[in-house]
């Protein structure tokens, strides 16, 4: 008779072999599909997956004006689409103007699918930017900055956005060209964008135009009518500029914190102060020019913007730890946020004669500024005028100018005394048939223009 342990034993080395064998394909499939996997791990798809969860799909209706056959214009509600970046863990999107003019009802979607309502909460026709918020009960995750300085026509670039509706549409393609001008229409035109051939479609402004290694280096806005490859974007340093005024505690809270900063390399993780205001919270704590700025409270410093985004949501009379580095050692400092709310541009009570004729033809009160202090920028002006106030509903109002900007050229003419502004005063008349006329201000450390209108004097008191 068989002894049953026998056939146990002969089965034994059969089983163990089979297993070594299901162990050594089960092994090797692992190791094809995983290679096959890093294979196809490009740097663009890395990049992709890295920013596309600060990516947000815009969509609303939006009332607008057509002329029909019959030369009467009617109103009619349309669809639109655009994209957005998160650029603050809170909710607060980075998108173009124009993306959410005019819409009642802003609908944002997440890469995840969750859907909020955004409201607008600063604007800037001119640039075409807009900040819009969603109020999420988390935090978000926030697109990977990098800088729009030393591209290299050819590089490539990626664009990711709202393509048609199409949501979270990728498209490649290389630099084309920098520092392009856009005239779009009469009223709208852009300036220093970067030109590209990746795909840029209706429903992509808005969205980021991405680096290999994943940072936004652009902010997409429009392409050419009737060519291909053909495509815009806004450079990340000029929106951050715009953006850092549009999220300043200023304008979103009245708050101030009297700081004007500049960029350094975002690998060295701070911003350095080019000047602090006189009796400002910053003066007051110990801030000075040429500290190096690395963290406010919870917040790293990389740029201007992470001081807004770190100020905001703060109180006045709250207290917000600063680490700064100054002559190589690093102190904390305790930045005390105060209101602003004497800023607000108001006629003041007392004017002269000359403040009476700029308040009436440029809609401003100014003041002579000493050259000392632009050299001190490293700005190249012999002085300039400061804006005590600005009058309401004035060209210089619409055209965004504020208290404490330096007027330092109108039109044709230097403005570094009262006496080159009595002159612009003096020919308000001929000036304002001329209609708008370039200007320029410094804000912070740098210069900006845009165009005003002179307005005519009602009398000729001077």
């Amino acid at each position: 008779m068989d002894d049953p342990r026998s056939g146990e034993a002969a089965v034994k080395p059969c089983s163990f072999r089979l297993l070594l064998l299901a162990a050594f394909l089960v092994g090797f499939l692992a190791q094809s599909i995983l290679a096959d996997t890093n294979s196809r791990m490009t740097p663009v798809v890395r990049a992709v997956l890295e920013a596309s969860p600060a990516v947000v799909n815009i969509q609303g209706q939006k009332s607008v004006v057509e002329t029909t056959d019959s030369a009467r214009q009617v109103s009619k509600q349309v669809n639109g689409m655009g994209t957005g970046v998160l650029i603050d863990p809170r909710g607060f999107i980075l998108t173009n103007f124009h993306v959410v003019d005019g819409v009642r009802r802003i609908n944002v979607t997440l890469s995840t699918g969750q859907s909020f309502i955004a409201k607008t909460v600063a604007r800037d026709p001119q640039t075409d930017l807009a900040i819009i918020r969603i109020k999420p009960s988390f935090d978000l995750p926030v697109i990977n900055l990098g800088t729009s300085q030393g591209l290299m026509p050819g590089e490539t670039v990626i664009a990711v956005g709202n393509a048609f509706g199409y949501e979270n549409t990728v498209t490649t393609g290389i630099v084309s060209a920098l520092h392009r001008n856009v005239q779009v229409n009469e009223t709208q035109q852009y300036l220093d964008l970067i030109q590209t051939d990746a795909s840029i479609n209706p429903g992509n402004s808005g969205g980021p135009l991405l680096n290999i290694d994943g940072e936004m280096i652009g902010l997409n806005v429009a392409v050419r009518a009737g060519a291909q490859g053909i495509g815009f974007a806004i450079p990340v340093d000029n929106a951050l500029e715009i953006a850092t005024k549009m999220m300043s505690i200023e304008e979103l809270e009245s708050n101030w914190h009297g700081m004007a900063t500049l960029s350094m390399s975002k690998n060295e993780g701070h911003v350095t102060v080019a000047r602090v205001d006189r009796n400002s919270p910053a003066e007051s704590c110990g801030i000075s020019r040429g500290d190096l700025v690395e963290r406010i409270g919870t917040v790293q410093i990389r740029r201007p913007l992470d001081i807004e985004r770190a100020l905001l949501g703060h109180r006045s009379g709250e207290q917000i730890p600063v680490l700064l580095r100054r002559d190589d050692q690093e102190i904390t400092l305790d930045l005390t946020i105060a209101s602003r709310t004497s800023s607000r541009p108001t006629i003041p009570a007392k004017m002269d004669s000359f403040d009476s004729a700029t308040w009436e033809t440029l809609g401003l009160i100014l003041q002579e500024e000493p050259a000392r202090s632009l050299r001190e920028l490293e700005l190249p002006y012999d002085g300039g005028m400061r804006v005590v106030s600005v009058r309401s509903e004035s060209s210089a109002a619409q055209q965004g100018v504020k208290e404490g900007d330096i007027l330092v050229r109108f039109h044709r003419w230097t403005t570094a005394s009262q006496s080159d502004i009595q002159y612009l005063v003096d020919h308000a008349e001929s000036l304002s048939k001329a209609g708008a006329l370039k200007f320029y201000i410094v804000r912070g450390d740098k210069t900006h223009y845009a165009q005003m209108e002179v307005a005519t004097r009602k009398n000729n008191v001077k």
